[in-house]
């Protein structure tokens, strides 16, 4: 059985070997029948300023990383946004 720290800890390995990023910052995990629910706040150089070989900026973008029991990833996606995020802030 995983607790909320091996979780959290597993988010970021798996982002940081996944995507180039600089920074992941788990904000939100949550557990609904045995499927672990994450959400990272994520800074990546901005990939349209790169093609266009202009100076790199890094911009903040929001991941949504899913787990089973055993920490395994069964999805995760970029979120365009993350609704929450003036509630974690508070």
């Amino acid at each position: 059985m995983s607790n909320i720290i091996d979780v959290k800890k597993a988010v970021v390995k798996f982002l940081k070997e996944s995507i180039t990023c600089y920074d992941v910052t788990v904000i939100k995990i949550n557990k609904v029948n045995e499927i672990w629910n994450s959400i990272a706040e994520v800074y990546e150089d901005d990939s349209f300023l790169k093609s266009m070989n202009l100076p790199p900026k890094q911009i903040r973008l929001f991941y949504s990383v899913k787990m089973d029991e055993k920490l395994e990833i069964t999805s995760f996606e970029r979120l365009n946004s993350f609704e929450g995020l003036d509630s974690v802030s508070e």
